[in-house]
């Protein structure tokens, strides 16, 4: 989980999280709302939830079922903001957020959002960076998004949530393919920020694992899933 927060509050919200957080049964209504029949409501109420989550995600603790449920809204703005909290929630819930790794992997790939496109990929890299066996799961469609928005405006944030991955208790293997996809950037990406994101990745990566000339992950075809349904 990040250290810093990454929303700067207004006045606004500073009064309204410490009305909401001081108040359990204000709390509990906002999340109700998740769960009610107008998307305004939902979407105001998720993004309380995601500054509750970012400032005082203890709260939060009674109420993960709901958040979970809360993934299946047809709204882009709330189920953003429901996995940008849920990401806050990892280091304490990990073993329920992993339920919802399929909602996540669908919002990952979801062709009309950035917001949640990002959203997704911050909630999957966190995750997988609490146990070497979920980095086996989540990498695959991490470096899949990796290829996929390379060149977007979101991937420089993603970057960002890939280094707290990296420097999670992840899997050797996955940390070497993270390093080789990495390498071309580190060395010749385009943009100094893009560059220079990468090169911290890739000399943590390799320090850390102590790699030696890493190599990305080997591209599988359709042959190769279906050689592997067939076994």
């Amino acid at each position: 989980m990040a250290e810093m927060n990454e929303h700067e509050l207004t006045d606004e919200e500073r009064q309204q999280l410490e009305l909401v957080t001081g108040n359990p049964e204000m709390l509990a209504g906002i999340v109700g709302d998740l769960s009610g029949a107008s998307r305004r409501k939902r979407q105001t109420a998720a993004h309380v939830v995601a500054i509750v989550a970012e400032y005082r995600p203890e709260a939060l603790d009674a109420h993960v079922p709901e958040l979970l449920d809360a993934l299946a809204r047809p709204e882009a703005q709330t189920r953003w903001e429901i996995l940008n909290a849920l990401a806050m929630l990892v280091s304490t819930h990990a073993k329920e957020i992993g339920s919802v790794y399929e909602d996540a992997e669908d919002a990952l790939f979801d062709e009309d959002s950035a917001t949640l496109r990002l959203a997704a990929f911050r909630l999957l890299a966190v995750w997988g960076g609490t146990e070497r066996r979920r980095s086996e799961k989540v990498w695959p469609i991490l470096e899949e998004a990796i290829r996929c928005y390379h060149g977007d405006l979101e991937y420089r944030d993603m970057l960002g949530y890939l280094y707290e991955f990296a420097a999670g208790k992840i899997d050797g293997k996955v940390a070497a393919e993270l390093a080789g996809r990495l390498a071309f950037d580190a060395e010749s990406g385009k943009g100094a920020y893009i560059r220079a994101r990468s090169s911290e990745i890739y000399e943590m990566l390799v320090k850390r694992f102590k790699l030696e000339k890493p190599k990305p992950r080997a591209r599988v075809t359709k042959e190769d899933d279906d050689t592997n349904d067939e076994e």
